[in-house]
């Protein structure tokens, strides 16, 4: 079967510099190894998604030159299915319907200590669907899930530590983890790439598609944490990170991409400037390491000097005149 990698983008903002490396990595390993890469947009919050918002990351990525393997799959289109597949875990005893409130849940949280968190209040409760109500899964009490990520090593969880996560809220839509798995099982992914952040809810996406029969990926890998110069995470409000800022601020795509090829992973001869196709051939998602990335807007700058100084007369007059 051929392996399948996919970047799987919220248009809940514009692409941000972390998205974008992280959708480099999966197509720098796609397209060196002949796999397929794909896209998914995550466009369930309809609150916060906009089609401007959708443009704005498809843009970003023909600009950085990152192509995709075959029609772009919307999320919200699979709805039914991920919310016919959370009813058959409940007819099957793995959810029930809870109609606790947040701050129920932080409240009881306080008074028992411990760690925070739902601790399976309405498990038992035999309560029915009502507009308070959401499904939760029923994570098992005891056991550890556990699964082998190439940059991280053995990671695992124990069951007893992980609370019963919503599958629907209230209003009926599902969740983030509920959609995320069916689509990457739907889609075929062999290969789940993605930031740091995604790790506490891989036990619960491994935990839902053993309880559907939906098997599990072939590999994992969670890429390192972008900080900023102060050595804290990369911020929205304190630092530049959209992609389409740097573009309109007169950075070539070439700069970019070479640096964010570098924000985890590095060529064994210790030479950082190099083309894209140089990079893909040496790219290897096992060299990655864990260690939190600096996004150095000062490397940045002098990549992207160096480019514009190589470029000839009329090329550089060509990308200046915008």
């Amino acid at each position: 079967m051929t392996a399948r990698f996919r970047f799987a983008p919220s248009p809940t903002g514009y692409l941000h510099v972390g998205n974008a490396r992280a959708a480099l990595f999966n197509w720098l390993e796609a397209r060196r190894t002949g796999a397929e890469f794909l896209l998914r947009v995550e466009d369930t919050d309809r609150e916060r998604s906009s089609s401007e918002l959708v443009d704005n990351i498809l843009e970003s990525m023909r600009w950085l030159g990152l192509d995709w393997d075959g029609d772009i799959v919307f999320q919200a289109d699979n709805l039914p299915a991920h919310t016919e597949a959370a009813m058959d875990l409940l007819a099957r005893g793995l959810a029930y319907w809870c109609d606790c409130t947040s701050e129920q849940v932080q409240v009881r949280a306080k008074e028992r200590g411990g760690p925070p968190g739902y601790n399976g209040f309405c498990r038992d409760r035999g309560l029915e669907k009502s507009e308070a109500t959401a499904l939760r899964f029923r994570v098992p009490d005891d056991g550890t899930t556990s699964f082998t990520d190439l940059v991280r090593g053995e990671v695992s969880f124990e069951n007893s530590n992980l609370e019963d996560f919503v599958l629907l809220r209230s209003t009926g839509l599902p969740v983030f983890l509920l959609s995320n798995a069916l689509d990457d099982a739907a889609m075929g992914i062999t290969h789940v790439v993605r930031g740091e952040d995604h790790v506490p809810g891989t036990p619960k996406y491994l935990l839902l598609r053993d309880a559907l029969g939906l098997g599990r990926p072939e590999v994992f890998a969670h890429l390192p944490m972008l900080v900023n110069e102060g050595r804290q995470k990369l911020s929205k409000r304190k630092d530049s990170v959209s992609v389409a800022d740097f573009k309109a601020a007169g950075y070539l795509p070439e700069a970019m991409v070479n640096h964010l090829a570098l924000l985890g992973w590095g060529p064994g001869d210790g030479v950082e400037q190099r083309r894209v196709e140089e990079i893909m051939e040496l790219f290897r998602l096992t060299d990655v390491n864990s260690s939190p990335a600096f996004f150095d807007v000062k490397k940045l700058q002098a990549f992207n000097a160096d480019r514009i100084r190589a470029l000839p007369v009329e090329t550089f007059v060509a990308a200046a005149t915008p």
